[in-house]
């Protein structure tokens, strides 16, 4: 007998009254549709310049939903999130004047502090500043804008993009592949305390840029 993940998941969201519960379920349901591909792959580029969440929520669903194609979400969450960040690097170069205002007052954690941080890195190393925020909690997004505004070269920012965020998403895939099967219900029964940790470290990314440089 043929079972419908994606029924499933839904049977499993309307069956729960937990709000992040039934977002988790919800998003497996997604995840099991034609129109998973496209969401994250728009999630991935505008989460690099401007959108406050990350597309690894999707990107794991997904692993989760079709351990199979791990490889192919992976490669297509890092595309693009590079091409978004490129996105990012033209809105710094040539609309900061324009837009910083958006930038400071609704994204969240995007601070002229933190903004001012950021430009002092690349005056030391653009590629590894990069390299870092790409892979790690880090707000990537930070990056790629001042990226733009500093006049950071192009390719600097998509090699270090590349690995970072390469690295970061087939990492992610790579571990929902080959450990999915009992990762799954060990993240269904601990789901508050793993949305807990990933808002802990979307935090402690912001915090962490005010120690790179002293």
């Amino acid at each position: 007998m043929h079972i419908d993940p994606a029924a499933t998941a839904m049977e499993q969201a309307r069956a729960t009254r937990n709000p992040l519960r039934k977002l988790y379920f919800w998003t497996l349901h997604w995840a099991d549709t034609r129109y998973a591909l496209p969401a994250l792959v728009i999630l991935s580029f505008a989460e690099s310049s401007f959108f406050p969440i990350p597309p690894d929520i999707l990107l794991m669903a997904m692993c989760f939903a079709r351990p199979q194609k791990w490889v192919l979400y992976s490669a297509w969450c890092t595309a693009a999130s590079v091409l978004g960040g490129v996105a990012g690097w033209y809105l710094g170069w040539g609309f900061w004047e324009l837009t910083k205002g958006f930038f400071f007052d609704i994204v969240p954690g995007f601070t002229p502090e933190v903004f001012d941080k950021v430009q002092h890195l690349y005056q030391d190393n653009a590629f590894l500043a990069i390299l870092t925020a790409a892979f790690t909690p880090i707000p990537y997004k930070v990056f790629t804008v001042a990226a733009g505004v500093c006049a950071v070269s192009i390719p600097t920012l998509i090699a270090a993009s590349i690995l970072g965020r390469g690295g970061r998403f087939f990492l992610v895939g790579g571990i929902i592949r080959f450990f999915g099967p009992k990762a799954k219900p060990f993240l269904e029964k601990n789901f508050e305390w793993a949305t807990v940790l990933l808002l802990v470290l979307f935090v402690a990314g912001f915090a962490a840029i005010k120690f790179l440089r002293h």
